[in-house]
């Protein structure tokens, strides 16, 4: 059995998307999943699964929750391996986050960038908001944290893909917690 962390866009950010932990645990059980686990309630599941390639359980428990929940969630797919990379990856300088109102961001991405994509997120950046790109993940660096970031995530989904962000925080507590 592999370990799995998925990463749900769209969970808990309305009225319409309520979705409690216990329910999700019971959605990806009944699709095949094992050993779900939740954490925090922002659409963030550990699972098991076995047998079957990351993209296509992937498009599977896209699948499944769509029509469970009765309307589209993207998920982004992370291996334990692939998250305890990303929780352990510095990204910015330990000074410059130090130094940071902000909280340090990781947004998850389909796959890796090509070439012109990157430089085009990365073009986006300014003092005020760091961005580092590694594989399939935007690590974001907001100085005066979200709310006050002038940042265009619009432009970053035009450049990148869709995305789903999480602190780094929550990363590393997935990865303390489970994995």
């Amino acid at each position: 059995m592999a370990r799995f962390v998925a990463f749900l866009r769209g969970i808990n950010l309305g009225p319409n998307r309520r979705v409690k932990g216990e329910e999700l645990r019971e959605t990806f059980a009944a699709l095949g999943c094992d050993s779900v686990a939740t954490f925090r309630a922002s659409g963030n599941v550990i699972f098991e699964a076995d047998g079957e390639k990351a993209t296509d359980l992937q498009m599977r428990l896209e699948r499944g929750l769509g029509e469970a929940l009765g309307y589209e969630v993207p998920v982004f797919l992370r291996s334990d391996a692939e998250l305890r990379e990303v929780a352990a990856r510095e990204a910015f300088e330990a000074a410059t986050v130090a130094a940071a109102k902000g909280k340090p961001q990781v947004a998850f991405l389909r796959r890796a960038p090509a070439a012109a994509a990157l430089r085009d997120a990365l073009a986006l950046a300014t003092d005020e908001d760091l961005l580092a790109i590694h594989g399939r993940e935007l690590h974001w660096l907001p100085d005066s944290g979200i709310a006050g970031s002038e940042l265009d995530m619009g432009a970053v989904e035009a450049a990148l893909g869709p995305t789903t962000v999480r602190t780094e925080g929550t990363v590393e507590g997935i990865v303390a917690k489970f994995l």
